[in-house]
């Protein structure tokens, strides 16, 4: 480690002044940013701890969209009963996020702006077709997601809470690495008043729709609709845990566990 300022404001305006500071860099449950700081891959002048920020914590349904607040942790959403009744996929996700430890620790907003290629939370915003809020705007999750590590999030912009619609159906399914328990491929789908959504996380550098698939759902919910259908291997992640191609291969296994658990 080295030496850096810490704060930790009570309010989002605070938080917002502070992260002013292109040196500075906002943490939350810390699970990407500390192991950073720890191998000197991130070095900045000032750490705000936007833990104590109340209006960013919390679950509510409001309509037909259940909207879950930056600093909610992953344990919380799993356990929510309106997130049970409304989007079960949504909690079974989370449910599965990491371990124990990582699941009483991680929150969906430092999940979801990190945009980790082997993030759980990417697929379900993008699978859903959920809406960012931020402190300046929001980000429909087509327009968020730009590249590994990046999204469309301003250097000092604060993603506040996920807004997502409540689907007819949904489902996920992924094969994690059973050793770091980060997603090696694991695939999103729902059915809702926007139409069928098919989202693919881990196999690729980020998140990504996979468009063949949506297609065949339109025309036939069902997991036979997909079967058939082959993910190009092409620009797919390859390393020691998996090759490309046994990635693009997964994305249809996960594809059709992900159907038989929408239903």
């Amino acid at each position: 480690m080295y030496d850096f300022a810490y704060h930790k404001p009570t309010t989002l305006a605070d938080a917002a002044k502070l992260l002013a500071d292109p040196d500075a860099k906002a943490v939350s449950g810390g699970h990407t940013l500390i192991p950073a700081l720890k191998h000197r891959l991130n070095k900045p002048s000032a750490l705000v701890d936007l833990s104590g920020i109340a209006e960013m914590k919390g679950i509510r349904r409001e309509g037909n969209a259940i909207i879950i607040g930056a600093l909610t942790r992953h344990v919380e959403v799993a356990n929510s009963a309106e997130v049970k009744a409304a989007i079960p996929a949504l909690a079974y996700l989370a449910s599965h996020i990491g371990d124990v430890q990582v699941r009483n620790r991680g929150t969906i907003g430092g999940s979801v702006s990190n945009n980790d290629p082997a993030a759980d939370y990417p697929a379900a915003v993008l699978g859903l077709g959920a809406t960012i809020h931020t402190n300046k705007r929001k980000i429909a999750a087509d327009d968020f997601f730009q590249g590994m590590f990046t999204t469309a999030l301003a250097a000092d912009e604060i993603l506040v809470a996920v807004e997502f619609p409540i689907p007819e159906k949904a489902g996920y399914a992924k094969m994690k690495n059973p050793a770091s328990r980060y997603v090696m491929a694991g695939v999103f789908v729902s059915k809702g008043t926007g139409g069928v959504r098919v989202a693919v996380n881990g196999a690729g550098p980020c998140v990504f729709r996979q468009a063949d698939m949506e297609k065949a759902l339109a025309a036939n919910w069902s997991a036979n609709a997909v079967a058939g259908i082959a993910q190009s291997a092409d620009g797919m992640n390859s390393d020691i845990h998996g090759s490309a191609e046994y990635r693009a291969h997964l994305v249809g296994v996960m594809a059709k566990r992900a159907m038989a658990a929408a239903g």
